[in-house]
């Protein structure tokens, strides 16, 4: 068993988290009191960075999602995944400029498209392979796609006219109406995917008896019974964390097949 490190850092990204100041210290201060540790956050800009990182070990956690989960389902492992209303799922949203008048997913060929990252399974995953079981590919069914590196940011390309249609997760939509909803109100969700596996917490395969990545581990998995921890829970509008199980993501890798099959 290894000894634990003098900082637990935690690789995050916008793609998910924004860089939001409240709740990056509220989390933090959970975390750290739960851990009896300092609690580093690592922030970049993609989820390519932050797998990278977790992998080379530069860190010993991450907050991913469950597409670059899968990708690398080998070499990690599932830490703690979040709880929203109560269930360790969500789903991907499409969605566009309130007043547009767009039915499906198929009224919005010719258009530019936002996706959040490559390695997101509701911001690019899920309506890949939903044009790739109609033999159609992302590149050539919109007119013009890019990516945002936050979905939060492709709330706003759409709601800005940026971009006529965009892929999203669907609880940070759902958390933007609540909590600005002068945004949100500027776009109307077209299709809901089915439910998905949340974005889990991971660290390296072999790892989880490691007593800092342990300590981290229990400490997620407790945020709902610290002060500190509903006060960051709350923040963040989720219930709190579920050690999980990978058939949580099935739907997912079943969606990878799907797109690897048909490419």
């Amino acid at each position: 068993m290894r000894g634990a490190p003098r900082e637990l850092r935690l690789g995050i990204t916008p793609v998910f988290l924004d860089n939001d100041a409240e709740i990056l210290t509220a989390l933090r201060s959970a975390l750290q009191e739960a851990a009896g540790q300092r609690v580093q956050f690592e922030q970049r800009r993609t989820y390519e960075e932050v797998t990278g990182m977790l992998l080379e070990g530069a860190i010993e956690a991450a907050w991913l999602c469950g597409y670059p989960f899968l990708q690398h389902r080998a070499t990690l492992a599932l830490m703690a995944v979040p709880l929203w209303h109560g269930k360790p799922m969500y789903q991907s949203y499409v969605i566009v400029r309130e007043g547009d008048d767009a039915k499906s997913l198929a009224d919005l060929r010719g258009g530019t498209h936002a996706f959040s990252d490559p390695n997101s399974n509701s911001g690019f995953l899920v309506t890949a392979s939903d044009l790739a079981l109609k033999g159609e590919k992302a590149e050539d069914f919109f007119r013009r796609t890019i990516f945002t590196y936050g979905h939060r940011n492709v709330v706003r390309a759409v709601a800005d006219g940026l971009a006529r249609s965009g892929s999203v997760d669907g609880y940070v939509w759902e958390s933007l109406a609540a909590l600005e909803p002068e945004l949100a109100g500027r776009t109307r969700v077209v299709t809901r995917s089915e439910w998905l596996g949340f974005p889990p917490f991971c660290t390296r395969a072999g790892h989880l008896a490691d007593p800092g990545v342990a300590a981290l581990r229990k400490a997620l998995l407790g945020l709902d019974r610290t002060e500190a921890g509903r006060h960051a829970l709350g923040l963040l509008l989720l219930d709190g964390m579920t050690a999980g199980d990978v058939s949580l993501f099935d739907g997912i890798a079943r969606r990878m097949r799907l797109l690897a099959s048909l490419r």
